[in-house]
């Protein structure tokens, strides 16, 4: 059997880099690219040793435990023992995972006949499993296992970024309550040129119930001025409440956007309450997530007005309790 030791350190050199690499991204943490290079060239030449025979007794599960341990502390350096052991956890999970997706794919890809071949029993009666995973298959799904397993966590962690935004917003007109979840979108600026009100914007499907039939699903196709020109020969309760709104969307010229004044709108987030009465919403005929994780979206000031108002109170008179904020 021809063995080309080059080959082999080459390839567990960009696997060890990939390993390292990915560890670094999960961990958020920005390496050097010495220490890089340094940490996977340590791993590739225990690898290669692999085939000297005077070596063998490195190959215990201590000595590749050791090892990886040196690797981990040449790439991130010591920067308390906590932090080392959670890089050392992110690594070996890691690991695990690309491990796993390559028997998963070789096995996947295997037939009936090719399973069983593998399988000897000894003299004892026990069963074992002869693995031969080609090299190139190895390589190629290694680096397949380890993108997808980025994507996925790069998909994760936006959307725990996002959840940090969102917030439980309760909107009150009369005696009508509208209830759901809302993104704060700290870029919005969307607000009403006459009254400087903020407008938060909500799915009209929120409030199909309360609104003139067919609105719901006009509002996605026909301008608002049309529907409120209907008004005149209809009875519509909240006809008073009613504003157009102008807006310039993305790559679009100006539009109106219906909005209604609300009595009250409350916003709850991290487990504060902001309350206000000046604020329009601004009703929306399409669905603002994909996703269905939020149905409103929650100007900035109706948050940042009332923490600045409450730390105003609270400095001015601190038995007191403001107005705008619960």
């Amino acid at each position: 059997m021809v063995v080309y030791v080059d080959l082999i350190f080459l390839t567990n050199l960009c696997m060890d880099g990939a390993l390292i690499g990915l560890t670094a991204w999960m961990r958020q943490t920005k390496l050097v690219w010495w220490r890089w290079l340094l940490s996977a060239i340590v791993g590739a030449l225990y690898v290669v040793m692999m085939f000297v025979p005077q070596f063998d007794f490195l190959f215990t599960f201590l000595i590749k435990f050791g090892f990886s341990l040196v690797m981990l502390s040449i790439a991130f350096g010591y920067k308390g023992l906590q932090a080392f052991l959670r890089t050392l956890g992110t690594f070996y999970v890691i690991n695990f995972v690309a491990a796993g997706g390559i028997l998963g794919v070789h096995y996947m890809l295997q037939n009936s006949g090719e399973l069983f071949n593998g399988i000897w029993f000894t003299a004892s009666g026990g069963m074992s499993f002869d693995l031969k995973i080609a090299f190139w298959f190895t390589f190629i799904v290694f680096f397949a296992v380890l993108i997808l397993f980025k994507i996925v966590q790069g998909a994760k962690r936006k959307s725990d970024r996002m959840t940090t935004y969102l917030g439980q917003v309760e909107v009150c007109i009369d005696e009508v309550v509208v209830s759901c979840t809302g993104l704060l979108d700290t870029g919005n600026q969307l607000t009403d040129p006459l009254s400087r009100m903020p407008v938060m914007v909500m799915e009209v499907s929120l409030w199909q119930t309360m609104l003139p039939d067919s609105w719901t699903s006009r509002l996605k196709h026909e301008s608002p001025e049309n529907l409120i020109m209907e008004l005149d020969q209809k009875h519509f309760c909240w006809q008073d409440r009613l504003r157009l709104v102008p807006y310039r969307g993305i790559n679009k010229g100006t539009a109106f956007m219906m909005a209604v004044k609300p009595d009250r709108v409350k916003v709850t987030m991290d487990g504060t309450d902001y309350v206000t009465t000046k604020v329009l919403i601004g009703l929306d005929g399409g669905v603002l997530s994909s996703d269905g994780k939020y149905q409103a979206v929650i100007h900035p000031e109706l948050v940042q007005e009332a923490a600045s108002a409450q730390s105003k109170a609270q400095s001015a008179e601190p038995t007191e309790k403001p107005l705008n904020v619960v």
